[in-house]
Formats: C-alpha cells, structure tokens, sequence
C-alpha cells in the first residue's frame, strides 16, 4: 500500500510543481502552449500503446480489449455532454467570470479522473513494471498541464497563490481516484484488464478529441508534429528502460 500512496502522490504533485515555473510568467506564446500539449499527447499515446492495450491483451483477449475502450471513449464523451466545457488554453487575456472559472476547473478535473484510474489500476494489477510506466508517463504529463492551468489563471485575473492551490487541487482528483482504481482492481482481479483497456480509450480520447486539436490550432502544425512525435519516442525510451 506504502507503493501506491507514493505513486499517486507523485503523480498528483507533479500537476503543482508544473504549475510553478508559470508562476514566473504573465504570458506564454501560442507557439510555446502548441509545442507543449503536443509533447504531453505524445507521451500519453505511447503510454496507451506500449503499457496498457499490451498488459490488458496480455490479461484477456481481443475482446474485452475492445469492449474496454470503447467503454472508456463513451464515458468520457458522455461526461464531456453532461459537464459544460470550456477549452481555455488559447483563450485571450481578461477577466473571467466565476462560473466560467468553475468550468475551466471541471474540465481539468474531468481529464484527471481517468488518469488517476490508470494508475491505480495498473498497481493493482500484479503486472511488473506497468505501474511504475503509467505512473511515470501521468506524471510527466501532468507538468505541462499544470503550468498552462496555472497560466490560464494568472492571464485571468488571479493572484498567483490562489492559481498555484487551483492547480493542486486538479492533481488531488488523480490521487483519490488512483486509490479507487486500485482498491477495486485488487479486490476485483476479474475487471483489471477492462480497467486497464477503459483507462486506455480515455486517454485516447483525451488526446484525439483535446490535445491534438488544440495543438493544431495556431498554424504550428509542424511544430507540435514534431513535439509529438519526440513525446512518443521518450516516453517509449523510458518505457523500454523501465522494462
């Protein structure tokens, strides 16, 4: 149990030390945010591709594979209709209402969850070196997140305390959904590999349906292209060598 307290506490602290270098910043150009998200969407397809879909076909079959992602593509669709969202990464500088705000957070909020699900899954789920992967990989990805949330804030308005506690507070969701994922995974060894297929699809979609797009939307196409790509071959680097 002391592993996976400490594997989900860094994983959430990383959100608030990326935070910290905006601190510094009243403005990040297109260019930086573009290069930024593509790295993290990098990082989150080789994680998806070369952990989770090989440890959950190593666990099933083909099947629950598909069965897995496509139930996690779903969820968050579903969720993305329900809960309002607000994209404001490449919003302009001003205030921001209260309410616009609350949703900039849900959104976030919404993108840790099946973070934090991942993580806890993979440490429940007896597969050697897979939770130290997904760990290292949500972590890693988690820093540029937190610097651009904590960017948001400051271009709106808010002081920098209270922007650096916001970002925090989107990590602290990854942590208590890891301990959810994990207590369930290890009680129920049965839904491990459906947890590790769903944690998958949400991270796809994330990247497919937010992070590449947004990546894309400033004309540095080649630019986040190839911050994407060196994303994916570090994070499969540190994947081989963590094998």
């Amino acid at each position: 149990m002391n592993e996976i307290l400490l594997g989900s506490s860094a994983t959430a602290l990383c959100t608030a030390l990326g935070a910290c270098p905006a601190l510094l910043f009243t403005r990040v150009t297109h260019r930086g945010k573009d290069i930024l998200l593509a790295f993290t969407a990098g990082i989150m397809v080789a994680a998806s591709t070369y952990g989770l879909i090989p440890s959950a076909l190593k666990l099933s079959n083909l099947a629950v594979l598909t069965a897995g992602i496509l139930f996690g593509t779903a969820v968050l669709m579903l969720l993305e209709r329900v809960l309002p969202h607000q994209d404001p990464r490449h919003s302009g500088s001003g205030s921001v209402s209260h309410n616009g705000a609350l949703l900039f957070m849900s959104a976030m909020m919404l993108h840790n969850l099946p973070e934090g699900l991942s993580v806890g899954i993979s440490y429940g789920s007896l597969e050697g070196s897979l939770s130290s992967i997904v760990a290292l990989s949500i972590g890693l990805q988690n820093l540029p997140e937190g610097f651009l949330i904590a960017l948001f804030l400051l271009t709106q308005g808010f002081r920098r305390r209270a922007a650096l506690l916001a970002s925090a507070a989107t990590g602290i969701v990854e942590l208590v959904f890891c301990l959810i994922g994990y207590i369930f995974s290890h009680r129920f060894l049965g839904i491990v590999p459906y947890g590790l297929a769903f944690a998958a699809g949400a991270m796809l979609f994330v990247v497919y349906k937010e992070l590449i797009p947004e990546s894309h939307g400033d004309g540095n196409e080649r630019a986040a292209t190839f911050s994407f790509i060196i994303g994916l071959l570090v994070m499969i680097g540190l994947t081989h060598g963590l094998k």
